[in-house]
């Protein structure tokens, strides 16, 4: 065959190949299509389900969280609770010192030994940070005192602490005892 005719040949057969492949290339095309179409609707529920399990996880670490903040912050409470319970237990022991100190005979050993154990204990309590009240001269606060008469007094203003009758202590904020005053009228 001669080039040229050659050369006509072989365009025949190309153009004719690409159509008689055509035919069952398109069925195949939208069975590919169909896959894919069904691949990338699994993906997108796969997407949504790793979404929706990720906000679950990041709710629960959440809930986890605050229950430990909420169980830490329960045991201090607690802690707190149990401690003032004990050291409220001690105050009366402390009063007594204090009531022993003010009618003291004068220059006795033993007395200056009963106020070195009184000082000790105040210190120890203070180191657990019990403060008293100071309530002498102060405006009468039913939050920290607790009144046990009203008198007539021209030397404090009305509504003013007059004395102390039992001193009143605090740990932290919180109010252990109240002091005992009497209060002028």
């Amino acid at each position: 065959m001669t080039d040229k005719k050659k050369h006509k040949h072989e365009a025949k057969i190309e153009e004719t190949q690409p159509t008689a492949e055509s035919a069952p290339m398109e069925g195949e095309q939208a069975k590919v299509d169909a896959e894919r179409d069904a691949l990338q609707a699994q993906l997108a529920e796969a997407e949504a389900r790793a979404l929706e399990y990720k906000d679950g996880w990041a709710r629960s670490q959440a809930e986890f969280q605050n229950y430990k903040k909420r169980i830490e912050r329960d045991n201090e409470l607690m802690y707190a609770g149990m401690k003032g319970d004990i050291i409220k237990k001690v105050l009366p022991a402390l009063d007594d010192l204090e009531r022993a100190l003010q009618n003291r005979p004068a220059d006795d050993a033993w007395a200056s030994g009963i106020e070195l154990i009184a000082r000790k204990l105040q210190n120890m309590l203070e180191g657990e940070g019990v403060k008293r009240i100071e309530a002498n001269g102060t405006a009468f606060d039913p939050n920290f005192h607790e009144a046990i008469s009203h008198e007539p007094s021209e030397e404090v203003e009305s509504g003013h602490v007059i004395a102390v009758v039992q001193n009143g202590y605090m740990l932290g904020e919180r109010v252990i005892r109240p002091a005992l005053v009497r209060v002028a009228q």
